[in-house]
């Protein structure tokens, strides 16, 4: 059975985008840490991060670091944080999260936001994507 990553990617279920290639696909978080928290994705579904091919798992890196140079430009904060926990949905992702202190990473307290202001904040980070 398809994830509801795949179903995303597959335009399915609607998302966020930030940015895709043929590859992998970045999208804002719906039950987001802080604004602009991102989801980054390979578009092949595996449930595990070790399990991808090492030329897989470079591509997510290097398409996560891009990502997260957007969300530097875009979003203010001290740095970006990244988390790989995998246990939610079956399907690699990465967590992009701007942050300002290390509780920002904890998954506890949740950011609310709008649709109004998911879609301005995808659209800011996507134009500052490279």
């Amino acid at each position: 059975m398809a994830s509801i990553f795949t179903k995303i990617i597959a335009g399915e279920i609607p998302s966020y985008k930030i940015a895709e290639d043929e590859n992998y696909y970045a999208f804002l978080d719906i039950n987001p840490n802080a604004k602009g928290h991102t989801l980054v994705i390979p578009k092949r579904e595996e449930n595990k991060i070790f399990d991808l091919s090492k030329d897989e798992y470079d591509g997510l890196m290097s398409f996560s670091y891009r990502v997260a140079k957007a969300l530097e430009k875009t979003i203010p904060c001290e740095r970006i944080g990244m988390s790989v926990i995998g246990l939610e949905v079956p399907h690699v992702h990465v967590h992009l999260i701007p942050i300002h202190k290390m509780d920002d990473m904890r998954f506890i307290s949740k950011e609310k936001l709008n649709q109004d202001e998911f879609v301005a904040i995808a659209n800011a980070v996507a134009e500052n994507f490279e």
